[in-house]
């Protein structure tokens, strides 16, 4: 007799144990880790698969301007930015946050499809990661979305998504950059 605890492979409902042993061949586990300056990137080595899907938002006109400086510099694309729409572009071949989120879940969903049964590291940006919370949690609110925080996604059969952990950053703990400010100042995440 089974212990009531258990669950074939065939049951899987995605609420596997989020701990690090093996994943349960009804769902894949994505870990998605907000990216952080490695040694490797400030030498410019390449050291990950790119997938240009998870790459950050596009801000046409915007990219690479200082934001206090966007409101003078660019009005037009500011509002757009700023605009609450989320089928707002923004000017100069930029995004929608609907686009972003449409390229990020569709990603997500390729990968979790080719590695069900097991566990895929994913390391990316917080404005993906903030579209991926959206996909698994729509009435949700992501929050501030720390350089290095782990999270992790269940992605089963059925197009069922859900969130194992949010945001973990105990693995700073010991380092002593949560006192140094280390996670972004004020406007990142």
């Amino acid at each position: 007799m089974a212990d009531s605890g258990s669950r074939a492979s065939s049951e899987s409902d995605c609420n596997g144990d989020p701990k690090l042993g093996p994943v349960d061949p009804g769902y894949a586990e994505i870990i998605v880790v907000r990216h952080g300056e490695t040694a490797w990137n400030a030498d410019g080595r390449i050291q990950v698969i790119k997938d240009p899907d998870l790459r950050e938002r596009n801000l046409g006109d915007l990219q690479g301007l200082v934001y206090h400086e966007i409101a003078k510099i660019n009005p037009e694309a500011h509002k757009a930015f700023l605009s609450h729409r989320t089928d707002q572009e923004i000017p100069g071949g930029g995004e929608s946050r609907d686009q972003v989120y449409q390229r990020c879940t569709l990603s997500l969903k390729r990968i979790g499809s080719k590695h069900k049964g097991e566990r895929v590291v994913v390391v990316t940006h917080g404005g993906v990661i903030r579209a991926l919370h959206k996909r698994a949690s729509p009435n949700g609110r992501a929050g501030k979305i720390m350089n290095t925080s782990v999270n992790i996604f269940h992605l089963c059969d059925g197009d069922k998504w859900v969130i194992k952990a949010w945001g973990d950053i105990s693995h700073l703990d010991e380092t002593k950059f949560l006192e140094s400010g280390f996670g972004g100042d004020r406007t990142s995440g």
